[in-house]
């Protein structure tokens, strides 16, 4: 082979291995956080729909007791599910150094708090209304099965442990789902539709073991998450508003079920 064709072969297939290396390593990082969530998810909903009974009849359960009876043990085990759900994001972040940059890229940092808090409460604001709203319909259509954000005992750890929930899947949801995925389908040559939509449908499939409400009101979320995300530049307003959101489903739900007519609970 002459050694012109040797020096294009040798710059192609340069080309073509950190392409694989990208694509290996995102699939890696969906696998072991938010990838594996939507095929269990998925395997849920499965098993909600093939079971005798309508969905709504059937409940989802988020926060749940890991160890009835030994608070201690409870919260041990609470404090290390939340710790080890993070560990991606600390994958995300030592991925991001290797190629000299950070969390900071995707606009996670603490270089514009006021523009984070302030866009992330008015996102809570019109997606949590509409929110409720929806998933209320849903459920009274069958589409949803019942959603418990909490279960938790009575203990004196019950609201900081919801609200570091709540911290974490906002965290985890926004870094990965939102700006790293997008940064690494960009590198891979997707188109900034395709990328928008794979994020979406990622996002509604792990909220799918709520029901067909659940993955479609996420994916919608998504899709307004990404465009969100791409005018301002920065996760750090979704983290805001995801965690506002979900701080007003645990917290709320824990204050008001079984008081309000309105909150479906699993015996109503």
């Amino acid at each position: 082979m002459p050694v012109e064709a040797d020096s294009v072969a040798d710059s192609l297939a340069g080309e073509r291995e950190p392409r694989r290396i990208l694509r290996d390593e995102t699939l890696l990082v969906l696998g072991v956080s938010l990838g594996a969530s939507g095929v269990s998810a998925l395997i849920s909903f499965i098993g909600s729909v093939t079971k005798p009974g309508g969905l709504k009849d059937q409940a989802a359960t988020l926060n749940a007791s890991a160890a009835p009876g030994r608070p201690w043990l409870d919260l041990a085990w609470q404090l290390f599910g939340i710790a080890t759900a993070l560990v991606p994001v600390a994958l995300v972040a030592h991925l991001l150094l290797r190629e000299g940059q950070s969390l900071r890229t995707l606009g996670f940092d603490r270089t514009s708090p006021r523009f984070d808090l302030a866009r992330g409460a008015g996102i809570a604001a019109v997606i949590g209304s509409t929110g409720i709203a929806f998933y209320l319909a849903a459920r009274g259509l069958g589409f949803n099965l019942t959603v418990v954000p909490e279960a938790l005992p009575g203990v004196w750890w019950k609201y900081p442990v919801l609200v570091l929930s709540a911290l974490q899947n906002a965290i985890l949801e926004e870094v990965i789902v939102v700006g790293y995925l997008l940064r690494r389908l960009g590198q891979l040559g997707w188109t900034p539709g395709t990328a928008l939509m794979a994020s979406a449908v990622l996002r509604g499939s792990y909220h799918l073991y709520q029901g067909v409400g659940g993955f479609v009101g996420n994916v919608v979320m998504g899709v307004v998450f990404v465009w969100l995300y791409r005018r301002w530049g920065r996760v750090g307003p979704l983290v805001v508003a995801h965690s506002l959101l979900d701080i007003g489903a645990f917290v709320g739900y824990a204050l008001l079920a079984g008081k309000v007519g309105w909150l479906p609970t699993p015996a109503h």
